[in-house]
């Protein structure tokens, strides 16, 4: 019998094991979250920003055009009262070119020297008013006189153009001449003449009217004041340039030696304001120094005078920003000669002989008292004085200025002014013929013919500011 042994394998084929992972100390991930926008989130942020913007815009004061009316009353009251002591000049700087009104202010008696103050850029005769009275009551005749685009004389005139507006201006004038004419007019016109209008239309849409900022160069601003002294019958005058009109009134002066007696320069620098034009030039950064009192009186303290009141502060405000006074600024800005040479104006013939006085802060800064120094070494005849004010002494030492100007006006021999009378109107004068043609009876009544001639022609001269008061 057989005996079946089964052989243990030595080597059994192992089982597959499970590893068991190794413990980690990892940090497990958060499920994921969703990423769609949050509307809410969104419309807080845009109606928080539309806010705020809404708010600075409305507390901005508006800069939209005011009729002079409206304007005028809502000056402060120290400017309306400035405003009635003065007289408004009409004047033309071409022929071809429409008037505008410039704005003086008088004190003193006419029948002594006649001092004649212009402001720089920036400024109106309303500084000076304290110069001024104080001249006026020492026995001088003093006059400011407002630049076209400052204070309160014409800041922009109305015109009438041609030539071409763009696609747009063609089609609103087109528009225009439809309203005025009817919608068929000139389909009527060609029914009855069998032509089209096309000079009529021509003429009627190639003109159009506007206004335009007065923006004058130093040659217009010298035919002004001229035409401002011929008006109030002044010359010669004694001439007082602050601050920038000396680069605007410079070549007036040596080509008008008869008209002018002397010349006082009061801290003024060529080519240089002392109030700085290029925020009055930025739209957004106009709106903001002028919008706001604190933030322009910061800027005249900082670069025109250290001691002000805020009343007139305010006063200077008001007139930058009303009826586009600072873009006017601005543009007669850019027109100053900025190759203007003081030495070589200093030796031009008609500053020989010219008695010129420089009146200079001591006290602004070192820089300031330095420039000072070499102006009046570029005009050896001139006499150099220093003063305790600013670059705008007229607010921080009006009677110290108007001291010295009197002093140096006193010091020069008298002016000698020739009384013209003006002629009388060709009409009037008609009428005083007439009358005394008429009259055939005896010498007598002969000079009461003549004597009426002469009450006419004063009364005529006397209704324009121009009679024997104004002449002498």
């Amino acid at each position: 019998m057989a005996i079946i042994t089964e052989e243990i394998d030595e080597n059994p084929p192992s089982k597959p094991t499970r590893k068991t992972p190794k413990p980690t100390h990892q940090t497990p991930k958060p499920p994921p979250t969703s990423t769609s926008p949050n509307p809410f989130s969104f419309w807080f942020y845009f109606t928080l920003s539309v806010s705020l913007a809404t708010f600075l815009f409305s507390s901005l004061p508006s800069f939209s055009p005011q009729d002079p009316k409206s304007w005028f009353l809502s000056l402060p009251t120290n400017l309306r009262h400035h405003y009635s002591k003065g007289r408004i000049i009409k004047v033309q700087t071409d022929a071809h070119h429409p008037p505008f009104e410039v704005f003086t202010l008088q004190e003193g008696a006419k029948a002594s020297e006649n001092v004649v103050i212009v402001h720089g850029l920036g400024s109106s005769s309303y500084a000076f008013r304290n110069v001024i009275q104080f001249l006026g009551s020492r026995g001088v005749h003093a006059v400011g006189v407002d630049l076209p685009g400052s204070g309160f004389s014409d800041k922009s005139v109305l015109v009438e153009e041609t030539g071409d507006g763009g696609v747009l201006g063609r089609f609103s004038e087109v528009y225009s001449l439809i309203q005025e004419k009817g919608f068929f007019w000139a389909f009527d016109h060609l029914v009855e003449t069998g032509q089209m209008p096309y000079e009529e239309i021509q003429i009627q849409v190639s003109k159009r009217k506007s206004v335009k900022v007065l923006e004058l160069g130093p040659e217009d601003m010298g035919r002004v004041l001229g035409q401002v002294i011929d008006s109030l019958r002044l010359a010669p005058v004694h001439l007082v340039l602050h601050d920038s009109a000396l680069g605007i009134y410079a070549n007036w002066v040596s080509e008008n030696p008869g008209v002018v007696r002397s010349v006082t320069l009061v801290d003024t620098m060529p080519g240089a304001s002392a109030l700085p034009l290029w925020p009055l030039g930025v739209p957004v950064v106009r709106e903001v120094v002028l919008g706001f009192e604190f933030v322009f009186a910061r800027l005249l303290n900082l670069c025109c005078v250290r001691k002000i009141p805020i009343s007139d502060v305010e006063a200077y405000r008001v007139l930058l920003k009303g009826r586009d006074g600072a873009r006017a600024v601005v543009g007669t800005g850019k027109k100053l000669n900025s190759s203007f040479d003081l030495q070589e104006w200093g030796d031009s013939e008609g500053l020989k002989g010219l008695p010129v006085q420089v009146l200079w802060s001591s006290g602004w800064s070192k820089e300031w008292s330095e420039g000072g120094r070499k102006v009046a070494d570029a005009l050896p005849r001139a006499t150099f004085i220093t003063h305790s004010g600013s670059r705008w002494p007229q607010e921080d030492a009006a009677d110290e200025l108007a001291e010295n100007i009197l002093r140096f006006v006193s010091s020069l021999p008298k002016s000698v002014r020739q009384i013209e009378e003006e002629p009388v109107p060709e009409h009037i004068q008609k009428m005083l013929d007439e009358a005394q043609g008429g009259d055939h009876h005896h010498h007598h009544h002969d000079h009461g013919a003549h004597g009426h001639a002469h009450d006419h022609s004063a009364s005529y001269m006397n209704a324009y500011g121009l009679g024997h008061g104004w002449a002498s």
